[in-house]
Formats: C-alpha cells, sequence, structure tokens
C-alpha cells in the first residue's frame, strides 16, 4: 500500500465522534544532573468516565510527537523519553467503536498497520526509552511499554490484561511477537490465551511484575518520581537491569503451544477463530524477526476484524457495559426506597451466600431465618468462614472484617424482621412453602416492606395473590454461585407495583449485578431457555443418541454441554425446572424419564471423577426399541432450533424488551461466550432464525459483518 493510499485509508477510518487520547509532552530535568528528559503523558481528557484508548486520530498524535522526539534525541535535546498515562490509567487499547463501520479488508488492515508504525517510533528512538505503567493496561495499552527500552509498573494497577482473544481479535500490535520474548512463552500464553478465556480474568501490578514484564515494581504514592529516578539511573549508568533469560527451544516452546492448543479447542470447540489464530503467532514468534511478525499481526487483525465473531464480541461487549447499565423497562429511580435492614428467610447455601452478599455490598444489617437453631448458626457460620477467607487473602482489613461479621445475624423467629426494608426469600421451591412464608412474613413487618423470592421458575403473581400487599412482592433471581454470578433477573408479578420495581433495581445495583426485567412466566429467561436446550438433549439421548455424541456436539457455542450443565446444576434441580415447563408449556416440554430415573437413584452427576460418563448413568439409561441415532451436526442444528423457537416465542410474549435482554441474560446468567454474541447473534449467523422463525433476531450488521 502507498503513502498516499494509506493516508486516504486513514481518512476513511477517521470517526468524527473519536474521544481523542491525547499526548501531551513535557520536558523535566531528570534527578541527579542525568539531563532533560521527555515525558508523554496519555490523557483523553475525561477524567476518569472514559479510559484512555487508541483512535485513528490518537494514534496520529502520538505518531507525531514521537517524530517530534526523534528529531530532539538527534540534536541532543533529551537524553530519555518515556510514556505514561493520566492517573490511574495507563491506556486500554484500541478504540473499538469505530469497528462497525469498517467495512473492507483494505480499512482493517491499516488499522494493523497504523498501531504497529507508530509505536514502533517509540523504539526507534536514539535514546534510551522508558514505559510508566502508572494505572490500568489493556491490549494496546500493554503492547506500547513492550517497545520501551525499559519499564516500571505501580503495584496498585488493578487491572492488567490482553482481552483480545476474548473479543475475537488477537493483540495484533506486538503483543503476540514481544510478550513471549520477554516473559517466555508459557507465561505469554496465559495472558494472551488463558486469561481471556476464563472469562476474560485480570491481573494486577505485582502479578503482572512478577511475569517479568517491568524491571521495578513501584508504590503508587511516588510512582512517577521513581520512575523518573530509575530512569535517570539506567541513563547515569548506575542502575542495573536483571532480565530473565527466555527459553527459545523449539521443542519445551512448541510442547507449550500444543497444550494450549489443546485447552483452546475444549473450551470454544475451534469455533472462536481468535485464539487459534494467536498460538499460530506465538508458534511463529520463537524465530521471526520483527518485521516478518509484525506483518503476520498484520494480516490476523485484517481477517479477526473482518468477522463475524469480532461482531459478535463486541456487541455482547456493549450489552454487559451498556445495556446492563440501563436496564429496559426499569421505572424511575427516583421511587426506589432506602434499604437499611434486610431480612433473609432460610439459612441454606444459597441464603447465606445471599446475606454475605447483602452485607458486603450494602454495608446494613442482615438477619437469618430458619426452622430451628442449628440451622441458623450454619448460615451465620458459613458467613464468619467466608469473610475470615477474605481476611486471611487481605481483601478486607481486620477492621471491616469485624465490621461484616457484626452485621450478619440469626433467628428463629421472623419477629426479627419487624424493622426490615427488604426480606428475600430463599425456601424449597414448593408454592404452598413459599406462601406461607409469605404470609408470615407480612405479619411482622411493615406495610412498605419489599417482599422478593429467590424462585427460578414459580409464578409471582400466584405466590402474592393471597398477601394484603401484593404490589410489593417482586422476583428477585440470583444465579448459583451468587458472589460470582453477575445476572440478577427481577420479575414483575401482575401486582408488583413500580415503587417495589424500583427498589429491586436500586438494590441489584447497590450489589454490583447485572439485571433485566423479565415478565411473570414460567422459568423466566435463563432457565427456561435452558431448559428448552438440556430437554432438547435429554429427548435425543432418550431416542437412541449416545450422550457422548451429544456432549460433543456444542463445543464453542454453549458454555459447557448439556449433561455436564446438568450435573452442574443437579440433576434433581433440572428435573424440577422442566417438570415446570412441561406442565406450562406441554406442546415442546417433556421431563426426561432417564433424567428421573438418575435423580431417583440419588445420583449427583452424570460424570464419574475421571471426567468421563459415569457407567452407573449408562445403566439406568433405558434405550428404545427402535433407536434413532443423529450425528453431532445434526443433535446441534436440531438443539439450536430448538432455542430459536423458543427465544422467537418468548419475545412474542413480551417476556423481555428485546432480543438484546436474551443475550444478556444468557451470557451474564448462563455463561454464553461473547465470540458468539450470547444466543441471538449465533442463531442468525448460522441461518437457524430466519429457518425456524422466518426472521431475523436483529437487524443485519448488528453483531455480524455487513452484507
Amino acid at each position: 500500500m502507498t503513502t498516499t493510499t494509506q493516508d486516504q485509508t486513514q481518512q476513511q477510518l477517521i470517526q468524527p465522534d473519536e474521544v481523542v487520547t491525547h499526548a501531551h509532552v513535557r520536558d523535566l530535568q531528570l534527578p541527579g544532573g542525568a539531563g532533560t528528559f521527555a515525558l508523554i503523558t496519555l490523557d483523553n481528557g475525561f477524567d476518569h468516565t472514559k479510559p484512555s484508548s487508541f483512535g485513528t486520530q490518537g494514534l496520529r498524535e502520538l505518531s507525531e510527537a514521537l517524530d517530534t522526539l526523534h528529531a530532539r534525541a538527534e540534536a541532543g535535546e533529551i537524553v530519555g523519553a518515556g510514556v505514561t498515562g493520566k492517573p490511574f490509567i495507563f491506556a486500554v487499547g484500541a478504540d473499538l467503536t469505530a469497528v462497525p463501520s469498517i467495512t473492507t479488508r483494505e480499512q482493517a488492515y491499516e488499522i494493523a498497520r497504523l498501531g504497529h508504525a507508530t509505536f514502533q517510533k517509540l523504539s526507534d528512538l536514539p535514546v534510551p526509552t522508558f514505559g510508566f505503567i502508572n494505572g490500568a493496561s489493556m491490549g494496546g495499552g500493554v503492547e506500547l511499554p513492550l517497545y520501551a527500552d525499559y519499564r516500571t509498573i505501580s503495584a496498585d494497577v488493578p487491572a492488567y490484561a490482553t482481552p483480545e482473544c476474548f473479543l475475537g481479535l488477537v493483540p495484533g500490535w506486538g503483543g503476540t511477537y514481544l510478550l513471549p520474548r520477554l516473559i517466555g512463552v508459557q507465561d505469554a500464553l496465559t495472558l494472551i490465551v488463558a486469561n481471556p478465556l476464563a472469562n476474560n480474568k485480570m491481573i494486577g501490578g505485582k502479578q503482572a511484575f512478577k511475569l517479568g514484564v517491568a524491571d521495578r515494581l513501584l508504590e503508587s504514592v511516588t510512582f512517577l518520581e521513581d520512575s523518573l529516578a530509575f530512569a535517570a539511573g539506567v541513563i547515569a549508568g548506575t542502575e542495573q537491569v536483571d532480565r530473565r533469560e527466555v527459553d527459545l527451544d523449539e521443542t519445551a516452546w512448541d510442547a507449550a503451544i500444543e497444550a494450549a492448543r489443546g485447552q483452546v479447542e475444549g473450551r470454544t470447540g475451534g469455533a472462536a477463530p481468535a485464539p487459534l489464530r494467536a498460538l499460530e503467532l506465538i508458534k511463529a514468534a520463537r524465530t521471526a524477526d520483527r518485521a516478518t511478525a509484525f506483518e503476520a499481526e498484520n494480516d490476523a487483525l485484517a481477517d479477526l476484524i473482518m468477522s463475524d465473531e469480532l461482531r459478535a464480541g463486541l456487541y455482547a461487549f456493549d450489552l454487559v457495559q451498556k445495556r446492563a447499565k440501563r436496564p429496559a423497562g426499569a421505572p424511575d429511580k427516583s421511587l426506589a426506597r432506602k434499604i437499611t435492614k434486610v431480612g433473609v428467610v432460610g439459612a441454606g447455601l444459597m441464603a447465606s451466600q445471599m446475606a454475605l452478599l447483602f452485607a458486603r455490598r450494602l454495608q446494613v444489617p442482615v438477619v437469618l431465618t430458619d426452622l430451628d437453631q442449628a440451622r441458623v448458626d450454619k448460615g451465620v457460620a458459613y458467613c464468619t468462614d467466608e469473610i475470615d477467607k477474605l481476611l486471611a487473602k487481605s481483601r478486607v482489613s481486620s477492621d471491616k472484617a469485624n465490621h461484616l461479621k457484626s452485621l450478619i445475624s440469626g433467628s428463629v423467629t421472623k419477629e426479627a424482621f419487624a424493622d426490615a426494608d427488604f426480606v428475600i426469600e430463599a425456601v424449597f421451591e414448593e408454592m404452598s412453602v413459599k406462601k406461607q412464608v409469605f404470609a408470615e412474613v407480612e405479619a411482622v413487618v411493615g406495610e412498605e416492606c419489599v417482599l422478593a423470592t429467590n424462585t427460578s421458575s414459580l409464578s409471582i403473581t400466584e405466590m402474592a395473590a393471597e398477601l394484603k400487599h401484593p404490589e410489593r412482592v417482586v422476583g428477585f433471581h440470583f444465579f448459583n454461585p451468587v458472589a460470582i454470578m453477575p445476572l440478577l433477573e427481577i420479575i414483575r408479578g401482575d401486582a408488583t407495583d413500580d415503587a417495589t420495581l424500583a427498589t429491586a433495581f436500586a438494590t441489584s445495583k447497590g450489589l454490583k449485578k447485572t439485571s433485566i426485567l423479565v415478565k411473570n412466566s414460567p422459568s423466566f429467561v435463563v432457565n427456561r431457555l435452558l431448559g428448552r436446550f438440556m430437554g432438547e438433549s435429554g429427548a435425543i439421548v432418550d431416542e437412541g443418541t449416545p450422550i457422548e455424541v451429544v456432549e460433543r456436539a456444542f463445543g464453542g457455542l454453549t458454555p459447557m454441554p448439556p449433561f455436564m450443565l446438568i450435573s452442574l446444576v443437579g440433576p434433581a434441580i433440572a428435573l424440577h425446572n422442566s417438570e415446570t415447563l412441561a406442565g406450562a408449556f406441554p406442546d415442546r416440554f417433556k421431563a426426561s424419564p432417564n433424567l428421573a430415573k438418575v435423580v431417583e437413584a440419588k445420583i449427583a452427576s452424570f460424570y464419574g471423577a475421571d471426567g468421563t460418563i459415569d457407567p452407573a448413568v449408562l445403566d439406568l439409561f433405558e434405550a428404545p426399541a427402535d433407536p434413532t441415532v443423529l450425528t453431532e451436526q445434526e443433535v446441534r442444528d436440531r438443539a439450536l432450533s430448538a432455542l430459536g423457537d423458543e427465544v422467537r416465542r418468548m419475545l412474542d410474549e413480551g417476556v423481555v424488551a428485546a432480543a438484546q435482554d436474551i443475550d444478556l441474560a444468557m451470557i451474564t446468567g448462563a455463561g454464553f461466550p461473547f465470540w458468539n454474541g450470547g444466543v441471538t447473534p449465533l442463531l442468525d449467523r448460522t441461518g437457524i432464525s430466519q429457518e425456524v422463525t422466518g426472521e431475523r433476531f436483529l437487524a443485519p450488521g448488528v453483531a455480524s459483518v455487513p452484507a
């Protein structure tokens, strides 16, 4: 591509609404008379509300600043140069908001080339160069300092990561070449592939330093001052830098790549191209020269930017970052009532997890009740033990731990709820039991106390029907484990009023959960769709297809195979959900008789200790006289078609406001992969939406490359 063509392509990529990350340059006198040092500070001017990122205009400004520094260095005006970020933020990578407007591979390639060309100018400076990693660093924010000769990192950096494979990209501005050659192939694979596929795991500054990404770990209070002192020492020759020697042995390098490939295949089933492409680039990094490696990254980025998987990943990212913060249909937040005390009915594991979360997040008293003192004591002890674990890991201080423990108490009488503003039940999933609980609670609480239920499938309307104030009953459905799973399904019963609903949403926000508003309907969103998926999979096995074939059919499409999912939630719970749905929708839901046998035999998992299907389960399964055996592709098509049908029915029923809420729920509540965008982009992309329902769920170009 000629320079003129590159300039034209760059102009096409300029976004008028780009929040430009400026490259502010200032001269500083290094301590000890070491000379004049030029420091670039990356800053988009948005305080901390929008982290700095690299768009086309920002890259051009950085490029121009580095050109100026090159001339000054050659003229002897500066003895060194460095780059840092605004307070608490170094940079969080490329500005991906422009991706939907990229319509050609040529434009995608130019984005890749421009990043390399700009960052390369840092390493080309004829004076020692430094990266001062002062805050959150992701993607291109990790890569830019790799071009410097030396690096420091703050101990308080909260997030250091290369999340590209999580979204459908690779760290293609030098990451797949520079990282493995700096810290070794194994640690680089952890950062580039393993962590992104582990729900986009982040590490902190101290962990990053241990991996070897920086030469000095410094405290945040005097980070810049100490970084400049380090630079002065390097330039004066008084600071010695020792780095690990990277093992470039072919056998060891390739073995690490192949081990990672097996993990990727197991996690994605080969359905996500980005991590596999990253492995190819890291494999080649062992022997490739920089120019060859960077050109391979350019090609990889150009291909991946033009992939449906990236568009789906960005769609999913937008859901969890934006739609999750403004739940569709939520009432005016000014209607929400203040919560000063929480009651939890039940003291089992789920209830105890909720009690601990309420205490930690809302910082209000929480009281658990149960049928006897032993159960209550066990629930409170669980909370106490978990707080002690947080203390041991230094996640809370001693004072904080003592305060949290003081907030959580137990009682065998519901009179303890008399002054509570919010009471949630987590008792046995049986309508009569829940009705009795709410009647007892209503008798002792104030008229404005919210009564919430953690039911996973039962009718909120029916549960509230016999109360004096049914308007204050709301569904508040957590997912297990409570502290980890982000989703809360908030269900409005027929009588639920806006004040109750607003309080539920405000409470969810205080708990730092992702909320969606759901119409009162059997099993709500996640359990209804999982019920259809697992039910269809169970029917396929009941008809004669081996379990192993069904389990292999969904790699990369669902968070885990269906019978592994049943094992995770528990066969008894899965059976109860399927029976609830079969009662509501007998035309398409049916409880599996083989699953019922597993529950009756009290078998907790379809899998044995060796990770294979338990022979005891297979012995229970009754084969049909005339079996129908499907291929993996046929299994996949049938199950996805069932999902497509159920999604359409739910949208037509108004269970949620839009398909985006279905996807948000399945990503945050069931762990459906980002690279598929949840459920509906996958169904659209495979043509199943049109085949089953006659139309797409999303408009063309949403979560996919424009046609």
